[in-house]
């Protein structure tokens, strides 16, 4: 057998196995993702009869019977409590409709809420399975982010949308908002119908960027990943992306300080619980007055959203079963009629049981992954990067609505985690196998050491799970 330039034996090319797909660090996404992806950041208008659909929404009409389908017959793995949540909370909806404004409307907005909501999370359920294509997926929305940026930059100097004016060549796409400047500039609404919602895209970007793109390169590299997302915040200038991008960096910050302390998390919830106690019982104001005040541009929007929670949970409790629907929710009359909190407004429009489900599918999600096990080195630090950007998201819905676009790749980012159970394949047991890949050699090291000493090594192996026997004569 021939020698490597090492003085190792090279490898046998006929006995060398391709890695297992969950032991990659990439693979092909499927061509549905990648549409469905692209979809979200397309804003072109489209109608079908009475219905304004947009391309992201035609799609999951088309995809939305075949998903259930493969949901059903188990091709996204067993049934979960966040499923059924879901389930349930689009049901509550259709009916809250039903009983307020007739079955015509249930049929057309809980319809098209329905597909939303189950639909991209279903396509995340059933061909986002493994991290790796999770990998893959965080990839496509970095470059997506990235394309963007320099629109927004000129958006944001120039004053003028400039990515919609180039999508409004080709087809009508969404309206021009005209807001006032923040700081001297232009709040970038992007491609999406509203700044808010363009931060709040780009937000996703700085976690897991940081984590999922970043893993196993030098820090340098994983703040270039995350900055292309902070810099899409910061030119949204809106306060519930500052929230997202905020509590994301500190927790980024947290994990890489007392990265070698491994109760680090637990510390922190504790932390975190201490001070919320004590501030609920020495303070003159609650922790979401505070919280409010703060990362608010303007006392005057602080203002509002805190009156905002203070009608809206009178609200609620005047009508908990079913809401208000599209009807005025009661409020003074010098307050806008839209209710700029994500968590807050199912509640108001259709019930106290449809925020329950939505917070109960979030919570379920996000302990599930928190304390899945047997996950190794890549996979852990996929996880982390998931679960701080989606607590950014969680942080940032009590102060700002998440529609449309936005709203369908938050759903779907919660079906993506899922592909931390790996339930169509065994996961291997081997933790230091868990990481290898065609680039990772960590085993490698030990068994060179082991075999110069003339013993035989049996070793496992990272890429076929085969136990192997090498040899080398001590000459």
């Amino acid at each position: 057998m021939k020698q490597g330039i090492s003085g190792r034996r090279a490898p046998d090319p006929m006995t060398v196995e391709r890695a297992p797909k969950s032991l990659r660090k990439t693979e092909r996404l499927p061509a549905i993702v990648t549409i469905f992806l692209l979809g979200l950041t397309i804003p072109f208008i489209l109608f079908l009869g009475p219905l304004r659909l947009s391309v992201y929404r035609l799609l999951l009409v088309v995809l939305f019977g075949p998903l259930v389908f493969m949901w059903l017959s188990g091709r996204a793995g067993r049934i979960r409590l966040p499923d059924i949540a879901l389930l349930l909370m689009c049901v509550w909806i259709a009916l809250s409709y039903a009983m307020i404004h007739g079955p015509s409307r249930a049929i057309e907005a809980g319809g098209i809420g329905l597909v939303e909501t189950m639909g991209a999370y279903l396509i995340a359920r059933i061909y986002v399975r493994t991290p790796t294509t999770f990998y893959t997926v965080v990839r496509v929305l970095f470059w997506v982010a990235m394309a963007l940026l320099p629109l927004a930059v000129i958006e944001t100097i120039s004053g003028r949308s400039v990515a919609l004016d180039i999508f409004e060549i080709f087809y009508k796409s969404y309206n021009t908002l005209y807001m006032d400047p923040r700081w001297g500039l232009r709040r970038v609404q992007s491609v999406f119908e509203h700044p808010i919602l363009y931060g709040a895209f780009s937000s996703v970007i700085i976690g897991l960027g940081y984590f999922v793109l970043g893993y196993g390169k030098p820090v340098f590299r994983r703040i270039i990943y995350a900055f292309a997302g902070l810099l899409g915040v910061f030119l949204s200038l809106s306060s519930g992306p500052f929230v997202a991008a905020g509590a994301q960096m500190f927790l980024i910050a947290w994990d890489q300080v007392f990265k070698s302390i491994r109760e680090r998390w637990v510390i922190l919830s504790g932390l975190f619980l201490m001070g919320i106690v004590v501030i609920e019982l020495f303070a003159n104001r609650s922790v979401a007055q505070i919280l409010i005040s703060y990362v608010a541009f303007r006392k005057s929007s602080a203002w509002n959203r805190l009156r905002i929670w203070e009608h809206g949970t009178a609200s609620v409790a005047k009508n908990p079963l079913f809401g208000v629907g599209q009807n005025e929710w009661e409020r003074p009359a010098f307050m806008p009629a839209s209710i700029d909190m994500f968590w807050l407004l199912p509640a108001v429009r259709f019930g106290l049981p449809s925020a329950v489900f939505m917070q109960l599918a979030f919570v379920s999600i996000f302990l599930l992954v928190l304390f899945r096990k047997n996950l190794g080195p890549r996979e852990s630090e996929y996880r982390t990067g998931y679960l701080i950007t989606l607590l950014g998201l969680y942080i940032a819905g009590w102060t700002v609505h998440y529609w449309n676009a936005v709203y369908v790749l938050f759903v779907f980012l919660l079906g993506c985690g899922f592909c931390f159970f790996n339930e169509d394949k065994k996961m291997d047991k081997n933790p230091g196998a868990q990481d290898a890949g065609p680039n990772d050699h960590k085993g490698a090291a030990s068994d060179r050491d082991a075999s110069e000493r003339g013993r035989d090594v049996t070793v496992q192996s990272g890429y076929t799970r085969q136990k192997k026997r090498h040899f080398r004569d001590k000459t």
